[in-house]
């Protein structure tokens, strides 16, 4: 059994996304707590321009890779450079190009929605101050409540908006959307994809909610057992990727055979079923090769993002 991991050469750390330099290059980034091992060797790269969903299971790290690529949470080793610069010092004009929401809004509780959009706005350069209207208007916001009031949908609309105004070039979500109810998280994404499917704009956002992923047309990158295991455009997933049973016409298998492209493999009850990558060159002749050895019938079925997820997660 085998699994896919990108491989990418070292590059230059001058960032030109015009000449197709990576916004994101992650190096043999490990992450220990204690004994417990989250992170291990983890290398990633993420072209600029990008919508990426990170999928992974619940205490697989995704709230710590992200935290570690901001440098809000130390790396035990490795290295990440974003936008061509290694952020083992995150500061400078970069910072007004990224943006982060975490998943819950605790922040400045006492302060008013208002006044708290105006105090983060003379932080950064570039301010959409028309853009924080209309969201505001749209998702029902009053300027005049208290953080403290808000539920807590509410708060993540106001960290979203905190995000967005400054137009920036890598946009980090930690669940943006997991405490927003279907038409509020419906909205969000209206507003999202065209202020983020532009030139020069990277997207990076981990969720549960496969149908989500699905609907915004986005790259996933699996994140298991430490690494990240591979990034692929979604329509790729769902032309390449293959759910397969190999059932033997007399007798049963005892275990499942091997083949190229396997990313799982597994007995149940006679029957050697598979998930196969259908890019590699060998997987479907030596399939065809191995169903007329075995004088096994062979069945094909394409898999929804949330199947995807259960069977490689």
């Amino acid at each position: 059994m085998s699994s896919i991991h990108n491989e990418t050469p070292l590059i230059p750390t001058t960032y030109d996304p015009a000449a197709g330099s990576p916004v994101l290059v992650v190096r043999q980034l490990c992450k220990t707590f204690g004994k417990q091992k989250v992170l291990q060797n983890l290398d990633w790269e993420v072209a600029s321009g990008q919508v990426i969903g990170l999928l992974g299971r619940n205490g697989a790290g995704k709230t710590t890779l992200l935290r570690c690529l901001l440098g809000l949470t130390p790396s035990t080793a490795g290295s990440v450079e974003i936008l061509g610069q290694p952020m083992d010092e995150p500061r400078g004009e970069r910072l007004h190009r990224i943006s982060y929401v975490p998943q819950s809004f605790d922040l400045f509780p006492w302060m008013k929605v208002g006044a708290y959009l105006s105090f983060t706005a003379a932080f950064y350069r570039h301010w959409n101050g028309d853009l924080v209207s209309r969201l505001l208007q749209e998702w029902q916001l009053e300027t005049g409540k208290k953080i403290a009031a808000l539920s807590q949908g509410q708060r993540q609309m106001l960290a979203i908006i905190r995000a967005l105004a400054p137009d920036p070039d890598l946009l980090l979500l930690d669940e943006p959307v997991a405490s927003l109810d279907p038409i509020a998280r419906r909205d969000f994404l209206a507003t999202l994809l065209p202020l983020v499917r532009r030139p020069g704009k990277t997207v990076i956002f981990s969720t549960h909610i496969t149908t989500d992923l699905e609907r915004v047309d986005a790259d996933i990158a699996l994140l298991r057992d430490g690494r990240i295991r591979f990034t692929r455009p979604l329509r790729e997933l769902h032309e390449q990727l293959q759910k397969v049973k190999l059932t033997r016409n007399e007798g049963r298998f005892d275990t499942a055979p091997e083949l190229p492209g396997t990313l799982t493999a597994r007995v149940e009850a006679g029957v050697a079923r598979y998930v196969l990558d259908r890019s590699h060159p060998h997987t479907m002749p030596m399939l065809q090769a191995l169903a007329e050895r075995e004088n096994a019938k062979v069945s094909m079925q394409t898999m929804s993002l949330e199947d995807l997820f259960v069977e490689l997660a």
